[in-house]
């Protein structure tokens, strides 16, 4: 297909396919075990429907959104996605420059194939930085440090990481980085290589370095040792969102990281809800997971979300057409968005309510006379 041609989101993916190897389609693409939550995360929207309002005057609108004060064009970001070198030879600067050019957030993945630093070099734009956190708290507090230095504007802490999920796909292709690739955060300190295992290379790079005794002490830990907000990453229930309150995070992102830790937890749009609800707006509630339209951005700022995270969208784009490609994606939902607003009577972010969508769990709002 010529890249012209490409009129949606999704179409990026069956390019991305064609051009990549095996290994790295497979790693980017999959989610963990029987996938049913990696369907799940799409499936879910189509399960949403609007109830538009007409007759709004809706020749301006207003796309423009505040995310930890930071004001951007619109409720749509990037989320972290580790190795983007193995897409496209520019990788993560590609990446960061698409999201400066629209005037969003990029989130940079702890294990990126570019640094922090080079990340930076790209430009004065608002980042958040995504971290894992090691066994060796030293590494922690030296990526974290860095990252404040080069600018990032907030630490995005992913916590439903203990252990790697079962992906079945790395496992076969016996998943590893290629040669020419390091995780660029770590290069210094000897853990910028995922060694070659007769499993994925990155479960054993996970099993044998991330902290699986990370619990909500180690937010205060955290919070010790930078002045930078922080988000959980891979929160779902009403419990955790009201113990991450109680935490001190600023924020937190309703994720199952892309379906590929544990398998049949519901889809993030099926969550959201719930975390918004226990969060009583005292805290912005995020969402990641299966955004592919702008009608599924406009379902989950209906649902309460404060703004989404694309993911796969990016690094299939990506490689499909590098910078190019990103910035192509991000006008795309934004196009795609606006047009949801407008159809739906909404000239402003604020304007979108709970009433602009029906779920399966609402009741009837009128019941039939019998």
């Amino acid at each position: 297909m010529k890249m012209e041609m490409i009129t949606n989101v999704t179409e990026y993916e069956a390019i991305a396919k064609e051009k990549l190897p095996k290994m790295v389609y497979d790693y980017y693409a999959s989610g963990a075990e029987d996938q049913w939550t990696l369907k799940e995360n799409r499936n879910a929207f189509s399960r949403i429907l609007f109830r538009p309002r007409i007759l709004v005057d809706v020749s301006k609108i207003d796309l423009t959104a505040t995310v930890l004060g930071f004001k951007i064009s619109m409720p749509i970001m990037i989320a972290p996605t580790a190795m983007q070198k193995m897409a496209h030879p520019e990788g993560e600067l590609a990446t960061a420059r698409a999201a400066s050019a629209a005037g969003t957030i990029m989130t940079l993945s702890s294990w990126a194939t570019s640094s922090v630093e080079e990340v930076a070099s790209t430009g004065p734009d608002i980042r958040f930085f995504q971290l894992y956190v090691f066994k060796d708290r030293n590494v922690v507090a030296q990526l974290v440090r860095r990252a404040e230095r080069a600018g990032f504007k907030a630490i995005a802490l992913t916590v439903d990481t203990p252990i790697l999920g079962r992906r079945e796909a790395d496992i076969k292709n016996r998943f590893t980085l290629p040669p020419n690739l390091v995780l660029k955060n770590f290069e210094g300190l000897d853990l910028g290589k995922l060694d070659k295992t007769s499993d994925s290379g990155l479960a054993s790079y996970v099993a044998g370095q991330i902290d699986r005794s990370l619990n909500w002490k180690d937010i205060k830990w955290l919070q010790s040792i930078t002045s930078l907000p922080i988000l959980v990453k891979g929160v779902l229930t009403a419990e955790d969102t009201r113990l991450a309150i109680q935490a001190g995070a600023a924020g937190i992102i309703v994720s199952n990281h892309g379906a590929r830790q544990l398998d049949y937890v519901p889809a993030t749009i099926m969550a959201l809800e719930e975390v918004v609800k226990a969060a009583q707006g005292k805290i912005p509630v995020f969402l990641d997971g299966g955004i592919r339209r702008g009608t599924d951005v406009f379902k989950a700022l209906a649902l309460g979300a404060a703004g989404v995270f694309i993911g796969r969208p990016v690094v299939f784009s990506l490689a499909a057409d590098g910078e190019t490609g990103v910035r192509k994606v991000l006008q795309m939902l934004r196009d795609e968005f606006e047009l949801t607003m407008a159809l739906s009577g909404c000239r402003s972010l604020k304007e979108i309510t709970r009433d602009h969508v029906v779920t399966e769990w609402d009741h009837p709002r009128f019941s039939p006379k019998l």
